[in-house]
């Protein structure tokens, strides 16, 4: 009788590890999975779980709801959660994280592209490109910034912004866009005009939609705002109806790089970590909710060709330890944020009074630097179920190179 019970434990230990065998497709079934053709690579800067729960929350509560209403990545059938934290420090910054969402291999804060020893890393971006798909890097933030740098740059230190910048060209990517540059003639204003090199480098530079339209059908493209609008894109709530958007520029992206290879965006909805540094809560939300409408151009593209898409949502850190709640009390007022009308990096003499909406609404800050929390990941598509549960970032680069059957 004791044989028998010992041999039925046996091998209900072994179905039960085939099973689990099985729901672990990040380490089997790779050589099965359909490959996506075209990849949407997006990463909301200083986004953590909490500012995308502010943002479902405003709009409930713009319809009179205590409810959350949800954003359309939140919908995605798979979901997990990323750690983040870089070689050296347990709060990462944005040029470490951008160097592990990118490279999959951890630097110490305040490097790019490059490891703790200051040795060259390789974004994927260049596996991708090297394999024939077309690249594009986008951001709403200046191109040579942390996050969109760390995709084609190398640098010891990620303030080197026009030695980041000069490096755009040798890429080869067919497209660049969205903010300018922080240094576009160099830290003494002394250098070759950053727009001249990239014409030299062969990229036709569109400054404005109106530009891009006229200029289309050229090889590589770099589309940034309209002359005289310079670095970074305006905060939606600053915005006006001429401003170049993020939303666009993803759109110009898709555009241009559409064809039978395929392509790979990354994306980066980079100021929704500026005004949570500047613990700006109403700007904060809706950064988050503009990040959500340039997703939803991905997510269009998607139902047209839903078996050859795959779209990633995640970001590098949380930014300003967002809470939904500040004070003892169960009350979250986001209506009181109604009466701001700019931002509070915009708007220097009305910073008082907004931070003052904070307080009323209730939304709560800790810092105004970055978080060691976990962050989300979101995900649909073909390889998609390998973007499930808990992981590193760098994990994520790593992934999407298996699921390409480009490992490095």
């Amino acid at each position: 009788m004791k044989t028998r019970i010992f041999a039925l434990i046996i091998t209900i230990l072994a179905l039960t590890s085939a099973l689990n065998a099985q729901e672990r497709p990040q380490f089997r079934g790779m050589g099965q999975m359909q490959k996506p053709k075209f990849i949407f690579y997006f990463i909301g800067d200083g986004m953590g779980f909490a500012q995308v729960s502010m943002a479902e929350a405003y709009l409930a509560s713009q319809k009179g709801e205590i409810s959350n209403h949800p954003l359309s990545f939140t919908t995605f059938p798979v979901s997990g959660m990323v750690t983040t934290y870089s070689a050296s420090s347990y709060i990462t910054c944005s040029s470490a994280a951008g160097t592990a969402l990118s490279t999959g291999v951890k630097t110490n804060n305040g490097m790019l592209g490059v490891d703790p020893k200051g040795n060259p890393l390789r974004s994927i971006s260049y596996d991708i490109h090297k394999s024939g798909i077309p690249v594009g890097i986008v951001s709403n933030v200046t191109i040579d910034h942390a996050t969109p740098a760390s995709f084609y740059a190398n640098s010891n230190s990620r303030n080197n912004y026009y030695e980041i910048a000069v490096q755009m060209p040798q890429t080869g990517f067919e497209f660049f866009g969205g903010g300018g540059f922080a240094q576009p003639t160099g830290p003494d204003k002394d250098q070759k005009d950053i727009y001249k090199v990239l014409e030299e480098g062969g990229y036709t530079v569109a400054r404005g939609l109106q530009e891009y339209v006229s200029k289309k059908g050229a090889k590589k493209m770099a589309l940034f705002q309209e002359r005289g609008k310079e670095a970074d894109l305006p905060y939606a709530i600053d915005r006006t109806p001429a401003d170049l958007t993020l939303k666009q520029v993803v759109a110009a992206a898709i555009d241009h790089l559409y064809s039978a290879k395929g392509f790979f965006i990354m994306a980066e909805g980079g100021k929704i970590d500026w005004s949570a540094h500047s613990n700006d809560g109403l700007t904060t939300i809706l950064e988050v909710l503009d990040f959500s409408d340039a997703i939803d151009v991905a997510l269009q593209f998607y139902k047209k060709y839903p078996n050859e898409t795959l779209i990633i949502v995640t970001a590098d850190h949380e930014t300003g330890g967002m809470t939904l709640g500040r004070e003892k009390g169960y009350e979250l007022k986001l209506n009181e944020l109604a009466p701001q009308k700019r931002s509070m990096a915009v708007d220097k003499e009305g910073t008082p009074a907004y931070a003052e909406l904070n307080k009323k609404a209730n939304v709560g800050w800790t810092t105004s630097s970055h978080s060691g929390v976990a962050v989300p990941i979101f995900s649909i598509g073909p390889g998609s179920r390998l973007f499930s549960g808990r992981m590193d970032n760098t994990d994520i680069p790593k992934r999407i190179l298996a699921i390409l059957g480009l490992q490095q």
